[in-house]
């Protein structure tokens, strides 16, 4: 079942605050973005963070080691494709996310790059992501679902 291109186009627009919003350091912005309860699951990082004060405190972390080794880091979202769920109220976008580093005096890199895989929940006229799983590209290919949830860190952790 095809949704309709205004989630579409909220879902990149999510995708583009985030991105701004870790970006520029703000950390409870960035945290809003998620649901109350959302989780944020990457091999990059020892645990999931879960919930509004795990996912600001991670975000503040993010930004704060940003500023010690003064780097620019840029979250580039491309390729954002969204897929109706079992629910109503919620999708599945699936999209790649380029990490980008500027070292201060020194030229751009690409960090990595991953594929995201988030079950967004709908939230008033909007959208929020209930629960991200991060994939990277040089990581052992783990299971492809739709659903991302605890279950399928399997190979990828």
């Amino acid at each position: 079942m095809e949704v309709p291109e205004s989630v579409v186009v909220a879902a990149q627009r999510l995708y583009a605050r985030q991105s701004r919003l870790i970006d520029e350091g703000d950390a409870a912005g960035w945290a809003a973005t998620f649901t109350a309860d959302g989780v944020f699951d990457s091999p990059s990082y020892p645990e999931p963070s879960r919930g509004a004060a795990a996912l600001t405190a991670f975000a503040r972390a993010f930004h704060d080691s940003c500023v010690a080794t003064r780097t620019h880091l840029r979250h580039v979202v491309t390729n954002v494709d969204v897929e109706a769920s079992e629910r109503d109220d919620e999708v599945v976008a699936h999209a790649y996310l380029q990490i980008v580093a500027t070292p201060e005096d020194q030229d751009s890199r690409l960090v990595r790059l991953t594929t995201l895989t988030d079950r967004l929940a709908r939230h008033g006229d909007g959208w929020l992501v209930a629960h991200r799983l991060v994939r990277r590209d040089d990581s052992a290919p783990g299971p492809v679902t739709t659903t991302p949830d605890a279950h399928d860190r399997g190979a990828t952790a």
